[in-house]
């Protein structure tokens, strides 16, 4: 047996997304960081340039809690009472003491009965969704969903998919009316916060339609939200989009890796709701879950956030926000409006994307440039993550180098 001949098939494919302007190419390896200094914050070593420290603007971490010295000691202190790893999935005998003192603290978070970890917001809802959907279920999603709930439909097999214009309620409310009688169930499916954008579900006005409809159909309507980039920074206690909008979705999905600083996923819901997944959802019955100390971390993560320091930290991370949002607007950029820190700017021409991230990046600062047909053409952007570890002068030197790029 060969490769050879799959291997040519694989490189016409590269070739192809190269073309196509959707190769990722190498990644970026990060060596080392550099601790905050002189009113700067942390700065990111990378292979191939030496001792030039790069600014990240483009961290999922938005609080900085990786960095965080008691979430650092509480995995630290969890790997050496238990280990490295589970070794086992959780029937079997991956169920560590950590792993459940953090369900219970996760669904008292978001205002629960029960919560189940997984290893990944992805994986979370490839396993969680298919498990809520039968084959006369009809399941309504954003135009502008994330890629894993795209996939986790697909999975799925519903009898219907119906896809409204982004947070378009009215456009979710004729579905709902035309589709009575086809399906016995519905599942409505959004993102909390969307990733390229930065805005966030109406999920108030989402919740009233779907109740509006619900009779229609003989197993009600389920709402589902991930709210993975919402989730511990949304909101005015970090509650996410649910506490945004004052409204909450029968199931949430969310991540620890993002701005709780750690790993691994999970979904909150009713008792019966997590019962029935833990006996279900194969992604959480055949997969390892996180480790004891990631869980850990965790855990500790989300008691910093629930507490003062971690209002403060919020606080903080509004106001860097609005500072780039308003420096971006001095300038003459085109940027969306909203209170979340990702902060996307609006280049609208794919040549002066490339060419914008390629002038950041000689200035050692790390941007997500977004192009076609990664986003719609017109709508190629430079996405900015604000994290509460940045400091006004990253800020200012970031507007710095982007006024130089204009003149």
């Amino acid at each position: 047996m060969s490769l050879t001949k799959i291997e040519q098939l694989f490189k016409t494919r590269l070739t192809e997304l190269q073309q196509q302007g959707m190769r990722k190419g190498d990644e970026k390896i990060v060596t080392g960081r550099q601790a905050p200094a002189d009113g700067f914050g942390p700065r990111y070593f990378l292979e191939g340039h030496g001792d030039q420290p790069f600014l990240r603007m483009n961290s999922n971490s938005y609080l900085g809690l990786s960095g965080h010295p008691r979430v650092i000691k509480a995995e630290a202190d969890a790997a050496e009472q238990f280990g490295t790893g589970p070794g086992a999935v959780r029937f079997i005998s991956g169920t560590y003491r950590p792993h459940v003192a953090l369900e219970k603290r996760l669904a008292a978070f978001h205002g629960r009965e029960a919560a189940m970890i997984m290893s990944a917001a992805y994986a979370t809802m490839m396993g969680v969704l298919p498990q809520l959907i039968s084959d006369q279920t009809l399941v309504v999603s954003d135009a502008l969903n994330h890629n894993c709930i795209i996939n986790a439909i697909r999975l799925s097999h519903p009898v219907r998919k119906e896809v409204y214009a982004h947070a378009d309620i009215d456009a979710l409310e004729s579905l709902l009316d035309a589709n009575k009688g086809q399906a016995r169930r519905v599942c409505v499916v959004t993102d909390g916060i969307f990733s390229m954008r930065g805005d966030h579900a109406p999920l108030d006005r989402l919740n009233a339609c779907c109740r509006r409809h619900e009779a229609g159909y003989e197993e009600g309507i389920i709402t589902v939200v991930d709210d993975s980039h919402g989730g511990g920074i949304f909101g005015r206690t970090g509650r996410g989009t649910e506490e945004h909008t004052g409204s909450q979705a029968d199931i949430l999905i969310g991540t620890l890796g993002k701005a709780f600083g750690v790993n691994g996923g999970y979904v909150a819901a009713s008792s019966a709701v997590i019962a029935y997944l833990r006996e279900t959802a194969p992604l959480y019955i055949y997969s390892n879950p996180i480790t004891p100390a990631e869980a850990a971390a965790a855990m500790a993560a989300v008691d910093i956030v629930d507490s003062r320091e971690g209002l403060e930290m919020l606080e903080r991370l509004r106001g860097l926000s609005a500072r780039l949002r308003s420096g971006l607007e001095r300038l003459g950029f085109e940027i969306l409006p909203g209170e979340h820190p990702i902060v996307p700017v609006l280049i609208r021409d794919t040549e002066k994307t490339s060419a914008l991230a390629a002038h950041l990046f000689a200035h050692r600062i790390l941007a997500t440039g977004l192009n076609y047909p990664v986003v719609p053409k017109g709508e190629q952007e430079i996405r900015f993550q604000v994290a509460a570890d940045h400091t006004e002068k990253d800020l200012d030197y970031l507007l710095a180098v982007l006024a130089d790029f204009k003149q």
